[in-house]
């Protein structure tokens, strides 16, 4: 059964990057969110294996990292796996510290190592 990656804040053209990585990579589904209220409600309705949360989002500028601290924070929803997409490892630190999975950012994006990170989330169980 094909997995489901999460993307939230994210660009047209860097959403459709992601979910081109994701389908030709592991044929995943995406779907895209773009705030705090419909990332939670997405997760809270589908079955979610890996949520992407741009670091600034697209919409409003605002800190994605913010999603990340709700979704880690949720006693319900906390074991939802969470990457940080950006290039700063500053950032890539900080959301492990909260309890995400280390990330890529957008310059890596082509790179086989962001294909063996995403591997655990969205490949073959």
């Amino acid at each position: 059964m094909a997995k489901t990656l999460l993307d939230c804040g994210n660009c047209p053209p860097d959403f459709n990057s992601i979910q081109n990585l994701a389908l030709k990579a592991f044929n995943a589904k995406v779907l895209q969110t773009h705030g705090l209220d419909d990332t939670i409600a997405m997760i809270r309705s589908t079955k979610i294996d890996l949520v992407t949360i741009n670091r600034k989002l697209d919409r409003d500028y605002s800190d994605g990292i913010k999603i990340a601290e709700a979704i880690k924070s949720d006693p319900d929803i906390c074991d939802t796996p969470v990457m940080l997409i950006t290039n700063y490892e500053d950032h890539q630190d900080a959301a492990v510290a909260i309890g995400c999975e280390r990330g890529f950012g957008k310059l890596s994006m082509a790179a086989p190592s962001t294909r063996e990170l995403l591997r655990p989330f969205l490949g073959e169980s």
